[in-house]
């Protein structure tokens, strides 16, 4: 079966010569396997008349083609497909009662459609794009199976459906105080007493992810969905957020779609993996148990269905921080800040050359404003940096500038190191990027612009702040290795503040902890080894982590299972052995 694709946001005919007719040898022998259709301005491939000769692929000079060979069984399990020569997702993951089903793979594989799918958001045309099937047909094309039951009560509203959508950003435009908001949804509002009387534009990405939750939660519903429940919740909350979405699952359906493995693991039942080809094709697997199926993902090997769908992503053990042979790259003493009734305090320390940082806390607790201080972007009160070093920051919130990606990269050469192109460009796939607008980016693709951005810069010491926000696993693990690939070959070193303790574990030697009460006093301590860092830090939260087996993976205790009481008893909340 050939599915061919076009992406409309990067076909431009009006900028081409429309190479991909003009090449098309099918076209050049008379077959109108590739044509402009009267009334449309874009080019349409006809899948069954087109060879898959690839020639239109590598004509076109905006990448905007795509042609993919697919099993012929897979004909069977077309779900949706977005138009002519659009994007089709083959199979749907089943809610189950009493479990939380977990949905895992990269972003623009059909994650958020299958939930819209399944909550009753989108109709599933089974590919039929002329002609729009009834809910008859879907059901009748279900027949016999648990999926025919399932959209029944779709159809006839049958199921009560509580949807949390991925971006909350959005939740920031509403013109009034959080206590407005929720007593217009018709909620309760439990839990967000503190911040009941702040305006919804005024607070932080993390309190708007918990209103987000706390709505979807306290709505009656048959089925709950959660497209990314964690993103900018802090490791405490992450967990706590999961264990509410576990005890919700008692008596309903839950699915979450979530890219935080760690937080997955100790959410989900079963999980399905989506593999395919972004914005092309999406494929949902067979059901796994959850450790099971993280551990497969990050093989990037499906057995059963003998498919190859990414590289093997590795952990490894850390050994202690070795500081004899380092050079110091920058020191700080003593800093000091207070305002607005916030006091962050910083003890004494040093970050060496070609050594990335992880800084780890709970929101609110100043690391922020650390980072900053560094930075030069603010003052501390008190105490001093040696500042002779010049920095590159990537700030937490990330706002889209105009023009392109390429004239971003473009007007700023000039301030690049020599291995830009090469060592962050390439592997994140930012030039396939170039011709997008800025302000078209979605959500990840936007924190790569922005992270790459930060990594091409000259500089001594590059300030990362959350940079896993809305990116998926596969797209975490990669900008782990080039910030450490970038650090060691140029002997800079980073500092990445972050939430994922997968991403902690990939990309940092040492770890700063900060600890305290949020929103009123912080202390920073470190950096220390990797280890000593989250043994100090997961005590403070009463977490603790052991290592999977086959992966080597870190995996969350249940909370006074057997192994959380070992591990506390003995002071291993890390556990490396």
């Amino acid at each position: 079966m050939r599915v061919a694709v076009i992406d409309k946001d990067r076909c431009q005919p009006k900028k081409c010569s429309l190479e991909c007719i003009k090449y098309c040898p099918r076209v050049r022998g008379g077959v109108k396997a590739i044509e402009i259709l009267e009334n449309e301005e874009k080019p349409t491939i006809s899948e069954e008349l087109c060879v898959g000769c690839g020639i239109c692929i590598h004509k076109c000079p905006f990448k905007a083609i795509h042609i993919e060979n697919l099993a012929e069984e897979l004909k069977e399990d077309l779900v949706h497909q977005y138009g002519k020569n659009g994007f089709r997702l083959f199979r749907l993951p089943l809610p189950r009662k009493g479990k939380v089903v977990g949905l895992l793979g990269e972003n623009g594989i059909g994650k958020t459609t299958s939930l819209q799918i399944l909550s009753g958001k989108l109709k599933p045309n089974l590919g039929r794009i002329d002609e729009e099937p009834t809910w008859d047909d879907i059901i009748e094309e279900w027949r016999g199976t648990e999926f025919a039951e399932f959209f029944k009560k779709i159809a006839g509203g049958k199921l009560k459906i509580s949807y949390k959508p991925q971006y909350v950003d959005k939740l920031s435009y509403y013109k009034g105080k959080v206590k407005d908001f929720i007593e217009e949804i018709g909620v309760e509002g439990n839990g967000l007493e503190e911040i009941w009387n702040r305006k919804m534009s005024e607070i932080s990405g993390g309190e708007l992810q918990k209103i987000a939750i706390t709505v979807a939660m306290e709505r009656e519903a048959d089925i709950y969905f959660f497209d990314e429940p964690s993103s900018y919740l802090d490791i405490k909350n992450r967990l706590e957020m999961g264990k509410k979405i576990r005890e919700l699952a008692n008596d309903k359906m839950v699915v979450v779609v979530e890219h935080d493995l760690a937080v997955l693991d100790f959410l989900a039942d079963i999980i399905h993996i989506l593999y395919g080809k972004k914005g092309v094709y999406g494929v949902v697997a067979g059901a796994k148990t959850a450790r099971h199926g993280i551990n497969l993902y990050l093989s990037g090997y499906l057995k059963e269905e003998n498919v190859r769908f990414g590289e093997e992503i590795k952990f490894e053990k850390h050994p202690p921080r070795q500081l004899k042979e380092q050079e110091i790259l920058i020191s700080f003493e003593g800093l000091k800040k207070k305002y607005n009734g916030f006091e962050l305090q910083i003890e004494s320390g040093e970050i060496y050359k070609g050594e990335v940082v992880g800084v780890v806390g709970p929101n609110g607790i100043g690391k922020t404003t650390f980072v900053k201080m560094l930075a030069g972007i603010i003052e501390p009160t008190e105490g001093k940096v040696d500042a002779k070093v010049k920095v590159s920051y990537k700030p937490q919130y990330i706002k889209a500038g105009e023009g392109t990606v390429r004239e971003l990269f473009e007007v700023n050469k000039k301030k690049f190191h020599m291995l830009y192109d090469k060592e962050v460009l390439l592997p994140l796939g930012i030039k396939d990027l170039f011709d997008r607008e800025l302000n078209s980016l979605s959500g990840g693709e936007l924190q790569t612009v922005a992270v790459a951005f930060c990594l091409s810069m000259e500089a001594d010491i590059y300030l990362i702040d959350e940079p896993s926000a809305y990116l998926d696993a596969k797209q975490r693990m990669k900008i782990a290795k080039v910030i450490k690939r970038i650090m060691e070959k140029e002997a800079k070193a980073a500092l990445v503040v972050e939430h994922d303790v997968y991403f902690i574990d990939m990309v940092s030697q040492a770890l700063m902890v900060f600890s305290g009460e949020p929103g009123k006093k912080g202390i920073g301590r470190g950096p220390f080894s990797l280890r000593e860092g989250m043994n100090l830090f997961l005590k403070d939260l009463g977490i603790t982590f052991r290592r999977d087996e086959d992966t080597n993976r870190p995996r969350v205790n249940k909370i006074g299972s057997t192994l959380d009481r070992q591990q506390k008893s003995i002071g291993e909340y890390y556990y490396e052995l």
